[in-house]
């Protein structure tokens, strides 16, 4: 029969307060597959203000009287990251074996028991799906118990733009598909999107944020469209074609059901974190017997630096027929 390991509460709140750092980067760290396409800005506690700074003045032929304002305009957004905590309990035993895998309470598996630290740091490193799915989709909700309420993601800032009129057509920075993709058009959408880019947008080294559906049907359809072409050899298209390799497909999970797509450069897209005070927490207390319960606290949110057509392109897609 299985045995039971042996544990304090004094060495994991020894470990939560030694390792503090490590556990309060891993559920970041966990969301790496996409936040490694974003920017991430360290030691932001709840607003700072970011954006891009554009100015009048320019060269011309010279003339010893001429004067021009510089007209600076400074186009501000709002990066706030949003305070949240969580209390996970877990039963030690049971994330040990989990750790060691089946039978690892028997015999020689207890002499390379889980310390402490790697317990909390499978529970740290949890929490990190759900706040890979509130990048895109969260809402904020002050009442709210769950991470898709602690801050608003890119997809929800995007609707709250487009509403507000602030990305709009007009404004060069969104384009919305009349037809739902599929096989036979997934190829002539992405070139439809490449080519509406505003001219200093397609000139950067750009993402097309997308689910993988969308990207398996290009594939699909270019394998059917361009099989003749010498220079087709592979499957995996991993850009656009026509972008000069430019314009990188970026399909992810946490963007399916989506309703838009985004293209933007990597520094465009941000997101916030602290991790730099002492505000943040990690902590380990027991409240009932065998369960000890995990606490920590920590700062995290996300915002477009710009909306400006030179860094942003906003595809609403076509609802299903």
């Amino acid at each position: 029969m299985a045995g039971k390991f042996s544990f304090t509460l004094q060495e994991y709140k020894d470990a939560a307060r030694k390792y503090r750092s490590d556990f309060l980067r891993l559920p970041i760290i966990g969301c790496e597959e996409t936040l490694k396409f974003m920017t991430g800005r360290p030691g932001i506690r709840y607003k700072e203000s970011v954006g891009t700074l554009t100015a009048g003045a320019q060269f011309a032929p010279y003339k010893p009287s001429r004067k021009t304002d510089a007209n600076l305009k400074l186009d501000y957004r709002t990066l706030e990251t949003f305070f949240g905590s969580v209390v996970a309990n877990f039963e030690p035993n049971s994330a040990i074996s989990t750790l060691l895998g089946t039978g690892a309470t028997k015999g020689d598996g207890q002499k390379s028991t889980p310390t402490a630290r790697e317990v909390l740091g499978l529970i740290a490193k949890s929490l990190s799906e759900n706040l890979n799915m509130a990048i895109w989709k969260g809402t904020r909700n002050a009442d709210g118990d769950t991470t898709m309420d602690l801050f608003d993601g890119f997809d929800t800032i995007t609707q709250k733009e487009v509403t507000a009129g602030t990305i709009a057509a007009e404004h060069g920075n969104y384009l919305k598909l009349d037809k739902a993709i599929t096989e036979a058009n997934a190829v002539d959408v992405a070139k439809k999107i490449l080519f509406s880019l505003d001219p200093r947008l397609r000139s950067q080294e750009l993402f097309l944020y997308c689910s993988q559906e969308f990207v398996d049907m290009y594939n699909e359809a270019y394998l059917l469209t361009h099989s003749a072409i010498p220079y087709n050899t592979k499957y995996n298209q991993p850009t656009v074609e026509g972008s000069n390799g430019k314009l990188t497909f970026c399909p992810l999970w946490n963007k399916s059901d989506s309703k838009f797509m985004h293209v933007s450069p990597k520094i465009n897209m941000l997101y916030g974190y602290d991790q730099m005070g002492d505000i943040e927490s990690v902590d380990v207390e027991r409240f009932e017997p065998f369960v000890l319960s995990y606490i920590a606290t920590m700062f995290f949110g996300v915002q477009f630096e710009s909306i400006d057509k030179r860094r942003l392109k906003v595809i609403e897609l076509a609802e299903q027929g």
